[in-house]
This record gives structure tokens, sequence and C-alpha cells, in this order.
């Protein structure tokens, strides 16, 4: 993809006036994925997500429901802040690994943390590639898009954790033994780490530029392992692959566009703000979702929501919780299977995508006509 692309510009195919204009907007969204991610991948070398996870397994006192919902917090949390690619990465091991020291079963744990992972990242801007994107077109920063998401974003949230709190009922329920706290071997990566990251969450909410905090915040915490743990800065802690994949897709569908994709959906996306027209365009991108990935798909879709902020949330809420059924629906979906497979977890796929079709035929009317009848 990433050749193709590149021959598109070299040839001006992708024309020069629409190629310069792409890289002036996603520029600083390709920044902050690559901050936050120094950001995490640090943070967890730290030992910061592993002391959280043990935390809340002594929260939960010993019973599975309390641990249950201390691992739906933090999925949330770090789908929201740290984005959805963090979750599927750094957050998924733990809670795998945590299930297993105590005992319990970890697929609802590792279910909970994928579907959470695309869902919850609904909320704010910095959840999730494509919120950053309509960021800009819905306009007002993250106070506005939160004003816009906060709605559906609850029932992306709730809908997943009900229906698998209820197959899974028997697995979460009764109690298990505290392991020990693991300590970490330098209390001052722990600490400082946790503290950077505890400072940038709150500043990814309160200014538009997110890949400012993120950037200061992964050059501190990049001085400091340089100083007490060189050996965890490597070529590595760049997502590459995320990084490649996005710019292709970037400009494979901008050439698109210049040859007349956006005629062609245009009949097919409607033009409306009503409940059924908001539907219709939900409905669209989480097809395109499964079909050819989110990030394509809300790029494809775009021009068809661009300068009417209803629709563009409706468009989020179809590339963002729909992406629940197949394997490729989203980057971050990719990623945990890597994990889980790596940790002896058996997924099913037909399970997975009969189970993820049931949640996404719930959540995506459901969360339309929420974000309809709020606004």
């Amino acid at each position: 993809m990433l050749v193709l692309a590149v021959v598109c510009v070299a040839t001006g195919f992708l024309p020069p006036a629409d190629t310069g204009a792409l890289l002036a907007r996603i520029a600083p969204v390709l920044g902050f994925v690559v901050a936050i991610t120094i950001v995490a991948e640090l943070g967890s070398e730290a030992g910061v997500f592993e002391a959280l996870a043990e935390r809340m397994g002594r929260w939960g006192r010993g019973r599975v429901v309390a641990l249950w919902a201390s691992v739906i917090v933090l999925a949330v949390l770090s789908t929201a802040f740290l984005s959805l690619d963090t979750t599927a990465v750094l957050v998924t091991p733990v809670v795998v690994l945590l299930a297993q020291r105590v005992g319990i079963s970890p697929i609802p744990f590792a279910l909970a943390t994928v579907w959470l992972a695309n869902t919850a990242s609904l909320l704010l801007p910095v959840s999730n590639l494509t919120n950053l994107l309509a960021t800009d077109r819905i306009g007002g920063g993250a106070g506005a898009f939160l004003a816009l998401s906060w709605a559906p974003a609850l029932v992306g949230i709730a809908v997943p954790v009900i229906i698998l709190s209820i197959l899974y009922r028997r697995s979460l329920t009764g109690s298990y033994t505290v392991a020990p706290v693991e300590r970490s071997d330098d209390r001052v990566l722990l600490v400082v780490s946790a503290v950077v990251t505890l400072v940038l969450l709150p500043m990814l909410v309160i200014t538009t530029e997110v890949w400012i905090p993120a950037s200061i915040a992964a050059v501190v915490l990049l001085v400091l392992f340089a100083v007490r743990r060189r050996s965890a800065i490597r070529v590595g802690l760049v997502p590459w692959n995320a990084i490649g994949i996005a710019l292709a897709l970037f400009a494979l569908v901008e050439t698109a566009h210049a040859h007349g994709l956006e005629d062609l959906l245009a009949s097919v996306a409607g033009t409306g703000t009503g409940p059924l027209d908001l539907l219709r365009l939900a409905a669209l991108g989480a097809l395109g979702a499964n079909g050819i990935n989110n990030l394509p798909a809300y790029l494809v879709l775009e021009p068809q929501a661009a300068g009417e902020p209803l629709r563009l949330m409706a468009l989020l809420i179809g590339v963002n919780l729909g992406p629940l059924v197949s394997p490729w629906a989203s980057l971050a979906t990719l990623l945990w299977h890597d994990r889980v497979v790596s940790l002896g977890v058996t997924v099913r796929w037909g399970r997975f995508a009969l189970m993820g079709l049931v949640a996404v035929a719930i959540m995506i009317p459901l969360a339309t006509i929420l974000l309809a009848l709020v606004h």
C-alpha cells in the first residue's frame, strides 16, 4: 500500500496541491500517535500498567466481580486517554496475566479489553485516530467533541459490559486469592513515569493541539530512560507499521476522492440530520469498517459528513462502535489477537464475530438515536 501511495504522489495522480493539504492536516495527528505510543511503551517498561493492575487486584479484595469492574475501568480509561491501540497492546497482557495468576478464566477479560478498546474510543478526540481527524471538522476542540460524543459513548461502554457480563456470568462470580505484588526493580522509573502519565491525561482533554503535551511527555520519559535504562530506548518504540498503514491509507483515499469517489458515495450516504439519516450513515460506517477497516472507512465517508457535526459524530459511531465483527475491522483487534495468542488464550473467530454482530446490532441504532434525541 505504501509503495502504491508513493507512486500516486510521485506521478501526480494525487495532485500536488492535494498532497500538501493532506500532509498539513495529518502531520499533527501522526505526531500525536508517535508520541503517545512512546509514552505508553515506556510507561509499560517502567511497570506503570502492571502496578495499576496489581493494585486493582488488591482493591477487589478477592471478589471476582470487583476485579471485573476494575478491569473495565482500566480498559475504559486507557482507551479514552491513551487510545485504543494502547489498550490492545499494553492493557491486554496485563489483564490476561492477572486473570491467569488468580486462577480465573481470562476469556471475558480478554474480550472486554478488545471490545472496549474499540467502543470506548468514541469518548474523546485522543481516543482514536478517526476522532482526531474529525475534531478539526467539528470545531471547538475537545469540549465541542465531548458535548456530541458523551451520550453515544456511554452506550458504547455500557452495552459491551452488559452483554459480556450476561454471557460470562458464571465465570465472573466467586472469589480468588490475591497474588503478591511484584515490586519494580527501579522505583524512580516507576514513580516518575506514573507522574508524567497522570499529568499528561488532563492536558489531552483541555488542549486542542494534543501532540504538544504528548511530545513533551515523550521527551521527558526518553531523557529519563536514557539516564536510567538506556536499553529500553529502541527504534521499535515508534509504531512504524501503524504509521506506514495510516500514511498509505490517507494518500490512497485522497487519490480516490480526487478521481470521483465522492460523487459515487454521495448517492448512498444521504445528506440529512434526522434520526434515520444519521442511522443510515452510521450503519454505512460500521459496514465499511468491518469490510475494509475503520480508518479507510472513515476517510472514504468523511466528505459525506464534513461541515455537519451531527453527521460526523454519526459516522464516528459507525466506525468506532462497529468494528467488532471481522478480525481486520480495526488495527487494535489484530494487535490484541497477537497478544492473547502469545499468552496461550484461544480465540474462536466464529464465536467472536457472532457476539460482535449482536453487540453492534444493539449499539449502532441505540447510540445513533440517542445522539439525535440529545441534540
